[in-house]
This record gives structure tokens, sequence and C-alpha cells, in this order.
């Protein structure tokens, strides 16, 4: 197809999203000339102005108004929106991620997913953070993939953040073998060697998508990387809340070595982690 016949496509294809989104919107009444049509509200007439500088041969202006939809906040404007998410350029593509969440969730994701094995890293990290923002469960899977098996590790580390944004249990055990290689997964009771992974901000996310998640599965994961003096403090610190929010008291022989710690911030993350887990109410026995 010529690039003439792609930019047509593409603007009949905008065209038709507005129009679809307005649809669902009634305009104003009808002014006092016999025969106008209804004219537009406001938010709809801005909504059209945007969607069409979609069409500018410029990037920066097909950004701009990507980002002016998406602060609309609005599902008519998110609709508007979907054209950029097939854009040429990459930096459009990433901003019409966010740009897009105000439809329903599970629509959202639908348009979402597909863009997860988009060729740019920028792209798939910035989809990954929106569908963490759904809030929707259809995102996980493919947001586990990623996390298990992408090549970047902005990109891992933006599902990382997602999964834990979608508190989804499934993920707990990859997150924590990124955190602690081979104390929970499979790979270590066959015998092989898990890579060790050194992207603080990876390991950082996992650790708290893991006290977000709240799943005991991941205590171990924790404890070893709490206890590992050859970890980051700030990797440390993260375990040490993450514990706390799971608030299983298996955790506390592990905190309790930490609370005298060099780094201040990790001791006092322990004692808190620690007062959590023991404000828990106790279990009644024998009731």
């Amino acid at each position: 197809m010529t690039s003439l016949a792609k930019k047509s496509v593409h603007s009949a294809l905008s065209l038709v999203l507005v129009i679809g989104a307005f649809a669902a919107y009634p305009a104003r009444a009808s002014t006092s000339v016999p025969g106008q049509q209804s004219s537009l509200t406001p938010l709809q007439l801005e909504i059209e102005k945007q969607a069409r500088r979609l069409e500018s041969a410029e990037t920066e202006e097909r950004r701009d108004a990507v980002t002016r939809l998406g602060s609309m906040r609005h599902p008519a404007a998110s609709r508007a929106a979907l054209p950029a998410l097939h854009d040429p350029s990459a930096i459009v593509r990433a901003t019409s991620a966010a740009a897009v969440l105000s439809l329903p969730a599970s629509e959202s994701v639908g348009y979402l997913v597909p863009l997860l094995a988009d060729k740019d890293e920028f792209v798939r990290r910035e989809v990954a953070f929106a569908l963490g923002k759904t809030h929707n469960q259809m995102a996980a899977q493919p947001l586990i993939e990623r996390l298990t098996s992408d090549k970047q590790n902005s990109v891992r580390g933006a599902a990382a953040v997602a999964l834990g944004e979608l508190k989804e249990a499934a993920a707990t055990v990859s997150l924590a073998e990124i955190l602690s290689p081979g104390v929970a997964s499979a790979t270590a009771r066959s015998g092989k060697k898990s890579k060790k992974e050194k992207d603080l901000f990876l390991l950082r996310a996992a650790a708290r998508s893991l006290g977000q998640i709240g799943n005991r599965v991941g205590v171990p994961a924790l404890v070893a990387a709490l206890q590992d003096e050859q970890t980051s403090d700030d990797v440390r610190r993260e375990s040490a809340i993450a514990l706390g929010l799971i608030g299983d008291a298996t955790a506390i022989p592990a905190l309790l070595t930490v609370v005298s710690a060099r780094d201040p911030y990790l001791a006092e993350a322990a004692r808190e982690a620690i007062r959590k887990i023991e404000s828990q109410p106790k279990p009644l026995i024998g009731g």
C-alpha cells in the first residue's frame, strides 16, 4: 500500500472513530436558524479539533494532540485517540497508551495488549504501565509473559509494576524468581542455575509488587533478598516493606536481623514491618 493510501485509510479511520464517539453524546439543541444542524458541545468541538490534528505530518503535533485527548479523561476523547496506537512514530504510539484509558477497562486492554509486542522498547514500556492502570485482570497473563520474556529490563520492570497494581497472584512465582533466583521456582528444583538480576528498578519493582499482591508464596524470596548483604539497600528496604504488607509472622526472624542495619532507612523499614505483622489479628484457637 502506498504512503498516500495509508494516509487516506488513517484519516478515514480517525473520522469514523470520532463520529462514533460523538454518537453516544447528544449535541446541543438546534439553533434558531431554520434548517441548520444541531451545534456541537465545546467538548465535542475540542475532540474533533484534536482528532484532526492526528492527521498532521508533524510528529510533535500528533503527539500533542494525543496528550490533549488523554487529558480530557473522557471516553469519547479516548476513542478519538485510538488511531494513534498505530501511528508510524514510536513517541506518538507510546503517548497514546495512557490516552485510551478512559474507555471501559476491558476495551482499553483489548486495544493495548497487542502493543506489548511493539518493536520499540519505549512503546512496550508505556503500554505495560498503562495496562496496570486498567486494574483489569485480562491484562495479567500478557504482562506475565512480558515480565519473563522481554529482552529489555525497562519493559520487564514496567510489567512488574503493572502486575503489582493488578494484585495478580499468578505473577507471584515469576516476580519471586526475578528477586531471588532459585528460591521459589521449579527451575531451582530441577537443578538449573538461575540468572542473578542486576537491574535495580526491576528488582525494586518485583519486591514492591510481591508486597502489593500479598501472597505468602513470595515470602521466601523476599526474606532471601532482605538477608543478602550483596543486594542493594534500596531493594532490601522494598523487601522489608513488602514483608510487612504480606503480614506473615515467619518473616519476623529475618526482619530482626536488619533492625540495626547500617542503613537507617532499612532498619526503620524492618521495624515498621515487624509492627505491622505483630498487629495482625491472632487466629482463635479451637474456635
